[in-house]
This record gives structure tokens, C-alpha cells and sequence, in this order.
């Protein structure tokens, strides 16, 4: 085999090569996959779960709202020959979760998760659980909060501004540029994280049989 031939027998091994590399790289990582219909349907918010052991449904709520965040406070649900009491549960407002924090569950990937990446937001999640003749109840809803500050992150707007009330002035380089939070701003509630939330209530307690 002559240089000639052995030149465009390379070529055209590159070429194949390199097709099917590209053909293999589109079949194997760039086709998404198609999501499930049963992951696009909506639930009710509330939702009623046939559950008669309250005990058995609250221990379930509270261990799956434990893995989103941390509980403040609960008053349990009862729902018995004595009394139907409506049960309640709120957790801390946390700061929620950035792209760089890939173990935390608070708020989703996507949108949420760009959203509180690039800007201060909170999130508090309260669970409402009301009995039934059937039943209960479970209302989830998480609040979303805007962090409300004075004035940007850094900014030199105002430091150069002379006093003359008498007060010390101080040029401490940990208190410059430091905005005050004012207050923070309600946006509409997470109805993703609230679906993630109820869909994982449902499946722990349907189709389970309480233990005695």
C-alpha cells in the first residue's frame, strides 16, 4: 500500500470513527428521557388519605417533612372515640438551598433552585392535618420568602457621607458593605416542593398496614 492509499485509508477510519463516536455521544447522554405520566399528575392540596391510626400518619408526616427541613413545632393530630383534634406542623424559615449545595432538598432543581442561587430566599413549610369521617386531611404549603435589604451587597453608596451628630464613627472593614435585612418579601408558595412533599405522605401511608 502505497502513502496515498495509506492516507485515505486513515482518513476514512478517522471519518467512521468519529461518526459513530457522535452517533454513540446522542444515543447515550443527549436524549432525555420521557417523564413518567404519573409524575406529571397533580394532586389535590389537601389530599385525603384513608388512615383510621393518626399515630401511624403523623409519625409518617413528620419523617418526611424531616428530610426537607427542621421542625419548630407540632401539635399532633388525634382523631379516636374521645376526641378529632386538627393536628399542625411549622418548621424554621432556612435559608434555601443554593446549586452548590447538592445535598440539601429544600428546593428543587430547575428554577427554585436557580432562583435562590441568585437571590436571598427562604422557605417555611407548615402541614395541616384535619380528621375526617373517612379519614384525614393533609394540606401541605410551603411560604417562600424575598430577603428585603437596605442596599446592595458591597456598595460604597453613602460611606463617604460626613457626620455631625456626634456619633463615633467607626471604620471597621467587617461592617462596611454589609447590607441590614428590612424585612422579607412573601412570593408565591413552592407548589413543586409542595407536590414532592404530599406525593411521599401518599406513598408512605397507602397501601400500608399499620403496625399494631
Amino acid at each position: 500500500m502505497n502513502k496515498a492509499s495509506l492516507l485515505r485509508w486513515t482518513l476514512g477510519a478517522c471519518v467512521a470513527l468519529g461518526v459513530s463516536g457522535c452517533s454513540y455521544l446522542q444515543r447515550s447522554t443527549l436524549l432525555i428521557p420521557s417523564i413518567p405520566l404519573n409524575k406529571q399528575t397533580q394532586l389535590a392540596n389537601p389530599i385525603s388519605v384513608n388512615v383510621s391510626d393518626s399515630e401511624f400518619l403523623w409519625n409518617q408526616i413528620v419523617d418526611t417533612v424531616e428530610d426537607y427541613f427542621r421542625i419548630k413545632t407540632e401539635q399532633r393530630a388525634a382523631r379516636d372515640n374521645v376526641q378529632w383534634l386538627e393536628g399542625r406542623l411549622e418548621t424554621h424559615a432556612e435559608s434555601s438551598a443554593t446549586i452548590f449545595e447538592p445535598w440539601r432538598k429544600d428546593a428543587l432543581y430547575g428554577f427554585q433552585r436557580n432562583q435562590s442561587t441568585l437571590q436571598s430566599m427562604r422557605r417555611t413549610c407548615i402541614v395541616r392535618v384535619t380528621p375526617t369521617e373517612q379519614g384525614f386531611t393533609i394540606a401541605v404549603e410551603v411560604i417562600k420568602e424575598l430577603e428585603a435589604v437596605d442596599r446592595s451587597q458591597y456598595s460604597s453608596e453613602g460611606s463617604a457621607i460626613a457626620r455631625h451628630d456626634g456619633s463615633i464613627a467607626r471604620a471597621d472593614a467587617d461592617l462596611m458593605g454589609q447590607p441590614i435585612t428590612l424585612d422579607w418579601i412573601r412570593q408565591e408558595n413552592d407548589g413543586e416542593l409542595e407536590q414532592r412533599i404530599l406525593r411521599e405522605i401518599l406513598g408512605r401511608v397507602s397501601n400500608v398496614s399499620p403496625p399494631r
